[in-house]
Formats: structure tokens, sequence, C-alpha cells
């Protein structure tokens, strides 16, 4: 179960390749990854939006996304996970979240997988401020799944 909150863009599916990669003992053990990314979208709540800054508090963000994925695997067979989330300033189309779990069978990924990024999306403490063209807002609930 790995998870970094990182300031800089990043490749989701470049990191979920080199994940597997790094755990090449693990090939054969697993039948399944279910995969989630998240993309800034220019649109929200009618709006155009610009860009978009992202805070965290990074002690506590990390702890709850841990908390997160032990409770994942308590509740699903899952083999590993991985979560990369961004902070800090992004633009439209650059992702902001990827989810990976790793299970012996498809529906274990699945349900872990979007257990994690619903739980994230309702609850993970960071907070979003959006540039538009007439100034900037602080976002205060998230778009329902």
């Amino acid at each position: 179960m790995t998870i970094h909150i990182i300031n800089a863009p990043f490749e989701p599916w470049q990191e979920v390749a080199n994940y597997q990669q790094a755990y090449l003992g693990q090939m054969g053990r697993f039948g399944a990854t279910a995969c989630f990314v998240g993309t800034m979208r220019d649109f929200n709540e009618g709006e155009n939006v610009q860009a978009m800054e992202l805070e965290h508090y990074p002690d506590m963000t990390e702890k709850y996304l841990g908390k997160l994925t032990e409770e994942a695997r308590r509740q699903w067979p899952i083999l590993d996970s991985l979560i990369i989330h961004r902070y800090g300033h992004l633009q439209p189309n650059e992702p902001i979240v990827l989810v990976a779990v790793w299970s012996a069978h498809r529906a274990a990924a699945f349900k872990a997988c979007y257990y994690l990024v619903e739980e994230l999306k309702a609850s993970a403490p960071f907070w979003k401020k959006e540039t538009l063209a007439t100034g900037t807002r602080w976002v205060e609930s998230n778009t329902s799944s």
C-alpha cells in the first residue's frame, strides 16, 4: 500500500506500469488491476475554470489516506494499492489523482478502487480554490459520483 502526495505533474499510466515493475515478484499473483484517474475539468458549477490550487495538511492527509487503504484491505482481499494525489497549482486536463488496486480477482479490485475513490473525494482533507474569469472561489463540496 503506497501513497504519494506530490506537487508535480505525473503520468498515471506510467506510474501504474512502474509500480507493477517494482513488484515483479508478485507477477502471476494478481489477476486484476483496477485504476481510476481523476483529471481537472475546465468547468464547474456552470462556470469555466482556468486553474485550480489544491491545498492540504501533509501529515493529516497522508494519515487519512493510509486509514482508507487499511479499511479497503480489511474489506476486500486486495494485494496492493497505489494512490498518487496532486496538490499545488493545476491546469485543466492535468491528472489530479490516481487510485490503482491489485487483487487476484476483478470484483475485489473494482470494489476496493471504487471505495477508495469515493471516500477520498468525500472526506480527504484537500481544499480547492478555482480561478475563474471573474476571480477566485473556494469549492465547498465535491461533485457526486
